[in-house]
């Protein structure tokens, strides 16, 4: 375990010196603060979806940091990193994009409701509940919501053989207007894509 520990804040540091925006949240010390350390070892060791125990571990420190901005609470923050993580991979979409599709659909509010009545951090109609999930489920709980839009967004991407602008469109119910898709690349380009 100290082994793991040693590593990881190896890990961290690297990402540190390499410029990741907030990787490891520094304290004024300039070492990864012990609480953050000790939550994200809980996250990576609860992540069934990565395949390495290392790629947790890099793609949940560096997204924590350029997460920080949207939730500032590190034990909320991971959680939902370690669930969207999840649920993305079962849906078989990038987490990245997942990123960017609840950066311009919600700013990362949970609570977010649309003045259409679209709910939570992927802003689901509550018509999806008896489509998908059930009317028992709640829009504002993290797995819900986060399951709910990426399968949404899957089947919008194979009905769109792939083409993300169209099924970016499809998603937000403004189908031929690239104004939507558009918001949703620049925020992918710009913050989540790791390239």
């Amino acid at each position: 375990m100290k082994r793991a520990g040693l590593r990881f804040t190896g890990i961290a540091l690297l990402m540190l010196a390499l410029g990741f925006p907030g990787a490891g949240h520094a304290g004024p010390t300039g070492e990864m603060e012990p609480e953050l350390r000790k939550l994200l070892d809980q996250a990576i060791h609860e992540s069934e979806s990565f395949e390495h125990r290392f790629d947790a571990e890099v793609w949940l420190t560096d997204m924590s940091g350029r997460l920080q901005r949207f939730i500032e609470d590190d034990k909320e923050r991971l959680e939902f990193l370690r669930i969207l993580h999840t649920e993305a991979q079962h849906a078989r979409i990038p987490p990245e994009l997942a990123l960017a599709v609840i950066e311009v659909e919600s700013r990362f509010d949970r609570y977010a409701l649309s003045s259409a009545g679209a709910q939570g951090y992927m802003q689901i109609m509550p018509f999806w509940l008896k489509e998908i999930a059930g009317p028992e489920e709640n829009l504002f709980h993290a797995k819900t919501n986060l399951r709910m839009g990426c399968t949404i967004l899957r089947f919008y991407l194979d009905k769109e053989r792939g083409n993300l602008v169209g099924a970016l469109a499809r998603y937000n119910g403004s189908y031929g207007k690239p104004a939507y898709p558009n918001l949703v690349l620049r925020a992918l380009n710009r913050r989540w894509y790791r390239g």
